[in-house]
């Protein structure tokens, strides 16, 4: 149940990350209202890591910004090595 519960949760966190860059990129464009880019590191850290990774990548934003371009990753790796850590002492 708690599994079914984390998967449910990262789906919908790397949802969210891939919409919120196609949003903030469609806002750029028109010159409206942006999307933070503390927001959308946020979301990344929260577990959107991937998400954000493929929208970045999928609608060409922010991917010359050096805080996306290799903190995306990074937060991507660490969050890979927690989950190691975390599923060898459990």
């Amino acid at each position: 149940m708690i599994l079914k519960n984390i998967f449910m949760y990262l789906a919908f966190i790397n949802i969210l990350a891939f919409v919120c860059f196609g949003i903030d990129k469609q806002k750029a464009k028109a010159h409206q209202w942006r999307i933070s880019e503390k927001t959308l590191l946020g979301i990344a850290i929260c577990g959107g890591s991937v998400g954000a990774i493929l929208g970045m990548r999928f609608f060409r934003h922010k991917t010359q910004h050096a805080k996306f371009a290799l903190g995306l990753p990074a937060i991507l790796i660490l969050q890979g090595i927690a989950a190691i850590l975390i599923y060898s002492f459990v």
